[in-house]
C-alpha cells in the first residue's frame, strides 16, 4: 500500500454496503415466501384435509427443484454472473408465491411450491459470489451476516405478521401478500445491483480497498476463465468438510423453521396468534447472534490480530454444538421451556451461519466460488428436504422429541465435518 493510500482507504465512500443490504432485503423477502407455509399449516389441513406426513411433503417440495438446481446454478453463476441470474429468479420466485395463493387444491399448490425452489435457487450461491466481488475478506462475515441474519429476522416478524393475514383474511391472501412483496423487490434488484466493474459510481479510494482487501478478481479474464472442474472440487476435503458442517445447520434450520409453530400447537397446546409470537423469539435471538457473532466479533477478532482460520473455526464448530441444545426441547411440558430450549438452539445457528455461508469465498480456486457454492448447498437442500418430511413422519405419532435428538446426532456429525474436513480453510489449489 502506497504512503498516501491508507487516508483515501480511511474516507473511502461505502458504496460496498450498499450491495449488502440490497442482498439482505432479497433474503428477508425469500424468507417470507418459505416460511408462509409453516403458519398455514391448520388452514390447509382444515381445507383440503391433509395430513402431517403430507404436510412435510407440501413443505418440502420447494426444496426439491432448490436442491437439484444447485450445482448447474453455480456454473451458471460463474459464467453468466449475478446480474443476470438474479433478474430472473427474482421475477419466477414473485409468480410462484402468487400461484400458491391461487392454488386450487394439492397438487397445484406442490407445483408452484416446486417453481418457488426454481426461482429462489440461485440466492445464497449468487450472495456468496456478490459478497466476494464487493468486499475485503476483513469484512465479508459481517457483510455476509447482513443478509444471513435477513432469514432470521424474516421468520421472527413473518410468522406474526403471516399469522395474522391468516387469522383476518385467511392463507391464501398471505401468499398473494409474500408474492407483491418479492415482485417489489424484483423491480429493486433490477434497479440497484451491479457488479463492482459495472458501477460508475464506486470511487477509485472504494476499488482500492476492495482489491488490496483480496476481494475476488472480476476481470474480463475472469469473468471468461470457466473454473474448477466440479469432479476437482468434489475430492477436496475442504469442500467435503464445509459441506458435511453446513448440511446439518441446514438440517435443524429447517426442522425449526417448518415445524417450531406446529410443535407449541399440537404438542404444548398453543393457540395459533399464541404460536407464532412464541415462535419469533428464538429467531429473534439467532437475528442478534447472526450480527453481532458470526458477522462483527468475527470481522473484529481478525482484524485484531488473531488467527483467522482458527476465529472461524471455532464459531463453526461452537455454534453447532449450541445448536444442539434443540435435545433439551424433547423434555419441555410448557411453552415457556421449550421456547427456552429453542432459542439457545437457534442462537448458537445464528452465531455459525454466516461464517458457514462465506466459506466458499475463502477456499475456492479462482472463478469456482459459484461452484462450490452450487456444492455445498445442494447437499444442504438434501438435508432441508429431509428434515420436514422426517419430522411429518414423527408429528403423525407425535413424537417431537424423536426428531429432536435425531436433529441433535445430525449436529454431532457436523461438528466432526468441520473439525476433521474443512480444518484450516486454506485456498484449494488450481487443478493442474
Amino acid at each position: 500500500m502506497s504512503a498516501s493510500a491508507p487516508d483515501s482507504v480511511l474516507h473511502a465512500p461505502h458504496r460496498r454496503w450498499r450491495i449488502a443490504v440490497l442482498l439482505g432485503i432479497g433474503v428477508l423477502v425469500n424468507f417470507f415466501d418459505r416460511v408462509n407455509i409453516s403458519v398455514a399449516y391448520d388452514a390447509l389441513r382444515t381445507n383440503w384435509g391433509i395430513t402431517a406426513v403430507t404436510f412435510g411433503y407440501l413443505a418440502s417440495a420447494y426444496n426439491w427443484t432448490y436442491a437439484v438446481l444447485q450445482i448447474p446454478i453455480g456454473v451458471m453463476l460463474d459464467r453468466w454472473g449475478v446480474r443476470r441470474i438474479g433478474r430472473v429468479a427474482t421475477f419466477l420466485w414473485s409468480m410462484a408465491s402468487f400461484a400458491s395463493g391461487l392454488a386450487t387444491g394439492i397438487y397445484s399448490f406442490f407445483a408452484a411450491r416446486l417453481l418457488l425452489g426454481v426461482g429462489e435457487a440461485p440466492t445464497f450461491p449468487a450472495n456468496a459470489k456478490a459478497v466476494g466481488y464487493w468486499f475485503p475478506e476483513r469484512e465479508r462475515s459481517f457483510a455476509t451476516s447482513i443478509n444471513d441474519a435477513a432469514a432470521k429476522f424474516a421468520s421472527a416478524i413473518g410468522v406474526p405478521i403471516l399469522g395474522l393475514l391468516v387469522i383476518r383474511f385467511g392463507w391464501r391472501w398471505s401468499f398473494i401478500f409474500t408474492g407483491f412483496v418479492s415482485f417489489l423487490y424484483f423491480l429493486l434488484f433490477w434497479g440497484v445491483y451491479r457488479n463492482p466493474s459495472e458501477d460508475p459510481r464506486l470511487s477509485p479510494a472504494e476499488r482500492s480497498l476492495m482489491a488490496e482487501g483480496n476481494a475476488q478478481p472480476e476481470s474480463a479474464s475472469a469473468r471468461h476463465a470457466h473454473g474448477a472442474p466440479l469432479l476437482y472440487l468434489l475430492r477436496q476435503p475442504q469442500v467435503i468438510g464445509a459441506t458435511i458442517g453446513f448440511a446439518a445447520y441446514n438440517y435443524v434450520f429447517y426442522l425449526v423453521l417448518i415445524w417450531l409453530p406446529s410443535y407449541l400447537s399440537m404438542s404444548l397446546h398453543v393457540d395459533l396468534l399464541h404460536s407464532a409470537l412464541d415462535t419469533s423469539i428464538p429467531w429473534l435471538l439467532a437475528t442478534v447472534t447472526d450480527l453481532l457473532i458470526g458477522g462483527w466479533m468475527v470481522d473484529a477478532l481478525v482484524r485484531r490480530g488473531a488467527r483467522p482460520w482458527l476465529v472461524r473455526q471455532a464459531v463453526l464448530v461452537g455454534g453447532l454444538a449450541f445448536g444442539m441444545g434443540i435435545y433439551g426441547a424433547r423434555f419441555a411440558h410448557t411453552p415457556a421451556v421449550a421456547v427456552a430450549w429453542m432459542s439457545i438452539c437457534m442462537a448458537g445457528l445464528g452465531a455459525m451461519a454466516p461464517v458457514g455461508w462465506s466459506i466458499p469465498s475463502f477456499i475456492a480456486p479462482r472463478e469456482s466460488v459459484g461452484r462450490v457454492g452450487g456444492i455445498m448447498n445442494f447437499a444442504t437442500q438434501i438435508a432441508a428436504i429431509s428434515a420436514p418430511v422426517i419430522t411429518g413422519y414423527f408429528a403423525r405419532a407425535h413424537n417431537f422429541g424423536g426428531s429432536f435428538a435425531l436433529a441433535a446426532v445430525v449436529l454431532a456429525i457436523g461438528i466432526a465435518g468441520y473439525i476433521l474436513g474443512l480444518g484450516k480453510l486454506r485456498v484449494i489449489p488450481e487443478p493442474a
